[in-house]
């Protein structure tokens, strides 16, 4: 197990670097959204719903290195139960769960991280929430549930 609070200084770096890897693997291969889904990112908050690209996969998937894949599946980020993923302007949906309840709620992710500015921005502030309170209760995910049925 993996003091996670004590390597976060390191790890995050990696982390962000991944993140940003697979955000732009996202943006040159998703799909735009759709005109309804656009009206769905627009309700929760998303300021350019037209640079938003979802790629359906049939796992979400996980960093190459190991400490991180490690540390990410330990904090609950990305584990058997994760069914999306946003990083920036790219989602990733898992193939068989795609609902308007899961758009809106991973678009709210992708309005908090235009609040944030980047994705360095939003993991500096959300990888710590999800340390101090757990996934569950992270603040950011509280709130991207709370969009979830419009």
């Amino acid at each position: 197990m993996i003091d996670l609070s004590k390597e976060l200084p390191r790890l995050l770096p990696l982390a962000v670097g991944w993140a940003s890897s697979r955000s732009s693997e996202i943006l040159e291969t998703g799909i735009p959204l759709s005109t309804h889904e656009m009206d769905l990112a627009r309700s929760v908050g998303v300021r350019y719903p037209e640079r938003v690209r979802i790629k359906t996969v049939p796992a979400i998937p996980l960093p190459e290195d190991a400490e991180l894949c490690a540390a990410a599946v330990q904090a609950e980020l990305i584990g058997p139960s994760t069914r999306g993923l946003t990083l920036g302007y790219g989602v990733y949906l898992l193939e068989g769960f795609v609902c308007d309840r899961l758009v809106r709620h991973e678009c709210r992710h992708v309005h908090q991280y235009e609040q944030a500015g980047s994705i360095e921005a939003f993991l500096r502030k959300y990888i710590p929430e999800v340390l101090q309170f757990g996934y569950w209760n992270a603040p950011d995910e509280v709130d991207a549930r709370a969009w979830e049925n419009g």
